[in-house]
């Protein structure tokens, strides 16, 4: 395991963007992205392994947005771009203005090779099918930290229906107190309690991950 990404995982954000600025000037932008997400996996499993905690994910989401922002351009000027494994549309419902999960949700869902449309909080309900028709996306990550936010989920998820693009797209939800009785009751397919459920529910549906 390379120090670059031992940095990464151990949070270690000053030193990251150190040595970012020098493997910038000398290596393929495209083998820095790759271990970036070797790192990212590292701290997803960690918090999967209660190693970590919310905190920590948040405290890696910003140093992963430092990154993308030196690599970004970087990536553009050499003409590399990596293959996207699929896109998706996320935002926090109509109602709701927490942004931090979702944050953190987007960044790993970066990391791990996905092309994100973040539309922001308090997204209003028939914005979400306006902005399906013009993104196109495989995968709807529906952010909602109230529990009054559950009913706008069901709007949101019925202006879809109602646009005739319910069946072009899986939608997880995620926020709260979220089960299997509230992605029933919203018409969602499925739930994430943390930004890892997220992109594994997101790998499973592109069928890059099959356990």
């Amino acid at each position: 395991m390379s120090e670059f990404i031992t940095e990464i995982v151990e949070l270690n954000e000053d030193k990251v963007k150190e040595m970012l600025t020098k493997k910038i000037e000398n290596e393929d932008p495209l083998k820095i992205m790759d271990e970036v997400k070797q790192a990212m996996k590292q701290i997803g499993d960690k918090y999967e392994q209660k190693a970590y905690f919310l905190p920590d994910l948040i405290l890696s989401g910003e140093i992963l947005k430092d990154i993308f922002e030196q690599l970004g351009p970087k990536l553009k000027e050499s003409g590399e771009q990596e293959q996207k494994i699929g896109k998706i549309l996320l935002g926090t419902v109509a109602g709701d203005i927490h942004d931090i999960g979702k944050d953190v949700v987007k960044f790993m869902l970066d990391a791990n090779g996905f092309e994100v449309m973040d539309l922001g909080v308090d997204v209003p309900t028939e914005h979400f099918a306006e902005k399906m028709k013009e993104f196109k996306p495989d995968v709807l990550a529906l952010s909602g930290f109230l529990t009054l936010t559950y009913d706008s989920m069901k709007e949101t998820i019925q202006k879809i229906r109602d646009a005739g693009l319910r069946d072009t797209v899986k939608i997880m939800i995620g926020g709260g107190t979220i089960d299997e009785n509230i992605v029933d009751y919203v018409g969602a397919d499925a739930f994430g309690l943390s930004a890892v459920d997220a992109v594994k529910l997101a790998k499973k549906w592109m069928g890059v991950l099959t356990s």
